[in-house]
């Protein structure tokens, strides 16, 4: 890329001639200038352009290279793309922006192949610990592992080896999608968990033949061995990591699928003090947390935080036989899951939400848990008609009954997906849930599309990874990123690239109420940019994961730019 560096001029009042016939004050120029590129706008009355000019935090035009020429001046940074793509920011419609920065502070076992390495990983990390610390670790999936470990229990390990290399440390090893923890023995003791000890209700201890406890606790029951909250100093520092790494993956817009009281104070801390970088939709953390804030808080930082849903949960996952079925598990015919939350409260929640202006997101991955919600809504929607356009969601939606399906069109509920958790889930789902019902319902994005639903799209990070162009590629190939082909899970439910994008943009930005000023290039919308190495509209599919990041631009700031691309970021 090359730059047209340009000196700035004192006089406001100076006019220069543009190319198109006509004069403009440099006050009435661009601050920002992106030329000879591919623009894809997602705005169907003008869908491909090659420039886009920014002035202040919105978009002043969007054109031809000749067209926004006439809105360059002394001042204007000019940046040639030479032949680069743009597309809207890429807007991630559920994710865990916390968890995204603690997987830099804790133990990361996302890529541990073996229950060994897990364990290799907590002996160095005790070695480099004081006696008594508590060691934390998130990622692990033995679901991926290369064989399974020794003395396992329904495929999970147990604490034996854990307990053996960390005695005098308590350790919480966080499942990959955040619905198990494995502890040790000595984490166990400071909970004062025994074997006598029973689940809550929604939860489930995980114990061996002989009743005795395995270390592993499911969805409600992880409150019996929670380590100790995290410091204020330690939020802060997850939140800057987890804005660096999206912005670094063109993240511009993030929702984030649950924040209890003390981390929403942060967060409007560090958007009153300008250290937000990324755009946040936030969600209020249950029924209680909803209640206690009363009414949604818009634009907060300057339109950069809003806290304006509420997550609730239905059921627990799908890997730890949490996600709760209609029939029983294929893998494990006694289970047919949990619900953990009871469906009356889901509806106190829906009530409440609608009555004072909240938007209600509730996690929902199995059959089961998805037809209560949609009964939840149903009955909720028909006792508050005059609230026209709630938007109520459903996080996850993977696994439905057919028979579900257009009910999601129908009351308008939208589905809030992860297309990496297709392929992501290919080894191990169809065993779970055999493959008729793979086949019905599950990550059902095309039926759903085809029915009327309207699709969201995001990485539920840190369960997957949080980069945009691995949720593309799965959306659009349904293949993990080594290629490896979607298996029991119909290739026919994928989406087209166009679709894929208005998942991860337009549509993404109407998940939050956003759609009038973002998540498409057009006149007058905030300027929220990803700027690409190549375009993913025409490049083959294999080349799709070769797609780097040059830019990202939030609110007409550079908060990201490759070493040599032209861009300067912000500081």
């Amino acid at each position: 890329m090359t730059v047209v560096a340009r000196c700035s001029c004192s006089c406001l009042l100076v006019v220069f001639g543009l190319g198109l016939g006509g004069t403009v004050e440099a006050a009435e120029t661009a601050d920002l200038v992106l030329r000879n590129g591919v623009v894809h706008t997602v705005d169907a009355r003008k869908p491909r352009a090659d420039a886009v000019a920014v002035r202040g935090n919105r978009i002043v035009a969007v054109g031809s290279s000749a067209e926004v020429e006439a809105l360059v001046g002394p001042a204007t940074k000019v940046v040639d793309l030479a032949g680069r793509t743009v597309v809207p920011g890429f807007d991630d419609s559920h994710a865990h922006l916390l968890g995204i920065g603690f997987k830099h502070l804790d133990l990361d076992l996302t890529d541990c192949r073996t229950f060994d390495e897990v364990v290799e990983r907590v002996a160095k990390a005790v070695k480099a610990s004081k006696p008594g610390a508590w060691i934390r670790g998130e990622g692990w999936h033995e679901g991926k592992w290369t064989a399974p470990p020794r003395g396992a229990v329904r495929g999970m390990p147990t604490h034996d080896a854990l307990s053996r290399v960390s005695p005098q440390n308590p350790v919480a090893l966080e499942r990959a999608d955040g619905h198990a923890t494995l502890v040790n023995a000595r984490a166990m003791a400071e909970r004062r968990v025994t074997a006598a000890t029973q689940a809550p209700s929604g939860g489930e201890i995980l114990r061996d033949a002989r009743g005795q406890l395995t270390g592993v606790f499911v969805d409600n029951a992880q409150s019996l061995v929670m380590p100790p909250g995290r410091t204020g100093d330690d939020v802060r520092r997850a939140i800057t990591l987890a804005q660096d790494e999206c912005l670094a993956k063109g993240v511009t817009s993030l929702t984030d699928a649950g924040e209890e009281l003390g981390e929403l104070a942060i967060l409007r801390d560090e958007a009153s003090a300008g250290a937000l970088r990324v755009r946040l939709y936030v969600m209020a953390g249950g029924l209680k947390t909803m209640q206690a804030l009363g009414a949604p808080q818009l634009g907060l930082g300057g339109g950069m935080l809003t806290v304006r849903a509420v997550k609730m949960y239905a059921d627990g996952a799908l890997g730890s036989r949490g996600a709760a079925l209609l029939a029983p598990y294929s893998d494990d015919p006694g289970n047919r899951g949990l619900l953990v939350t009871p469906p009356e409260t889901l509806l106190e929640a829906a009530r409440y939400a609608l009555e004072h202006g909240w938007q209600m997101a509730t996690h929902a991955i199995g059959d089961r848990a998805n037809r209560i919600v949609l009964d939840t809504y149903a009955r909720a929607f028909g006792e508050h008609p005059a609230v026209k356009d709630p938007r109520f969601r459903i996080e996850h939606a993977q696994i439905l009954d057919p028979a579900d399906i257009p009910r999601f069109g129908r009351l308008g509920v939208i589905a809030a997906m992860q297309g990496t958790h297709c392929p992501s889930d290919r080894p191990w789902a169809p065993q779970r849930l055999g493959d008729a019902r793979v086949a019905a319902g599950a990550y059902a994005w095309r039926k759903l599309l085809s029915s009327g639903a309207r699709i969201i799209n995001g990485t539920d990070a840190p369960v997957e990874d949080v980069s945009p162009i691995a949720t593309f590629h799965a959306t659009v190939t349904r293949e993990d990123v080594a290629g490896q082909p979607p298996g029991g899970f119909d290739p026919g439910e994928r989406l087209t690239r166009a679709e894929a994008l208005r998942t991860m943009t337009l549509d993404a930005a109407y998940g939050r109420f956003a759609e009038k000023s973002a998540g498409s290039i057009e006149v007058g919308k905030l300027a929220d940019l990803t700027v690409l190495s190549q375009d993913l509209m025409t490049v083959p599919e294999q080349a799709l994961m070769q797609t780097e990041v040059i830019a990202t631009i939030v609110d007409g700031r550079v908060r990201f730019a490759r070493a040599g691309s032209g861009f300067t970021a912000a500081r």
